[in-house]
């Protein structure tokens, strides 16, 4: 089978292969290369091999149909675009697609990336296109002597890693809307804020929009979960369907944070433009009739009061006290009326 790479994967010369292992059963594991891992069969009882394998590649598909007997339409799945969270079982296969946080440099939260797993209990394939960090997570467990024993237990500690890494991003949206809500938004330009409070609730509608399916295919693999996935593993899973939940939760409330802090931003710019407005009106009130009071004495027309006699000492003053007046009169009727 001829493979070609993409030079931003870090796939191992000669494979589409990116780690190998296999476990020996009491939590540690040994590596295994591409070549070794065709037509792989335990040389211990409790012997799983794992292969972590990029989906990219060409070639993939055929060999998961040759390798392992894999459906064309499953092995379609497991290598395709279609990356909505979804699990099944096949016979005594479990197939899954599931759904990480993007940690890659440059992506957003809601840039999720997607992992694609099959296993028939004795050996274990993720798949994925983007890097991922859960599978390195549960590798170096394994390099450590502290991973898991068996498929079962391989197959529940990927998925928890995959749903604790959601944490982080979830714990930074909380800190940014706390900050928010301790702002005086009185002093506070509301353009920038509204700005992050829009991103925020994009971010959560993102990642609700796909933690939502995976919840339940995470539901789906704890009820009918193939013989070889043990009751210790479906209490595990349940473990980590109830952490998805609370973070589902935490998410909805950010989101409803995020929409009361929107509402009130935008209702504090409208009533800053109301009395803006309001105080533009008053003023304008005022000045309206004092101007065309002024404009009607400064016009350069023959008989308006005072032009024809010489030197009238009190005609400037009885127009100004006149303007003084109803400006008094316009102020007091507006404090009658309660518009001040």
């Amino acid at each position: 089978m001829t493979i070609t790479r993409d030079p931003t994967d870090d796939v191992s010369a000669g494979g589409p292969l990116l780690f190998g292992r296999v476990l020996d059963g009491r939590g540690g594991g040994r590596p295994i290369g591409w070549e070794q891992a065709q037509g792989w069969q335990p040389a211990h009882p409790g012997e799983v091999l794992w292969l972590h394998v990029c989906r990219t590649a060409d070639g993939v598909q055929e060999w998961l149909e040759s390798e392992f007997g894999i459906p064309e339409s499953t092995a379609e799945l497991l290598t395709g675009e279609a990356t909505r969270p979804r699990a099944f079982r096949d016979g005594e296969n479990l197939v899954a697609t599931l759904r990480g946080i993007n940690f890659n440099p440059g992506a957003e939260p809601e840039d999720m990336v997607s992992m694609q797993l099959w296993s028939d209990g004795a050996r274990l394939v993720t798949l994925r296109r983007l890097p991922l960090q859960t599978p390195r997570d549960t590798l170096r467990e394994i390099d450590a002597g502290k991973g898991p024993v068996d498929a079962g237990a391989l197959v529940t500690q990927l998925t928890e890693h995959l749903v604790e890494r959601m944490n982080a991003a979830i714990v930074d949206m909380n800190d940014e809307i706390n900050r928010m809500e301790d702002l005086d938004f009185e002093r506070e330009d509301s353009e920038p804020l509204l700005a992050e409070i829009a991103v925020i609730r994009r971010n959560c509608l993102a990642l609700q929009r796909h933690m939502g399916p995976q919840h339940v295919a995470l539901e789906a693999i704890s009820r009918d979960a193939p013989g070889w996935f043990e009751g210790h593993d479906r209490r595990e899973i349940g473990e980590t369907i109830a952490l998805l939940r609370r973070f589902l939760d935490d998410i909805d409330v950010s989101k409803e944070s995020a929409v009361v802090l929107m509402d009130e931003l935008r209702s504090r710019s409208l009533a800053l433009a109301e009395k803006t407005n309001r105080r533009l009106t008053l003023v304008a009130t005022v000045f309206l009739p004092l101007s065309f009071l002024v404009g009607l004495f400064g016009i350069n027309v023959g008989g308006m009061p005072w032009a024809d006699i010489a030197g009238h000492p009190f005609g400037f003053w009885f127009v100004s006290g006149l303007c003084l007046g109803i400006g008094l009169l316009t102020l007091l009727l507006f404090r009658r009326w309660r518009w001040l």
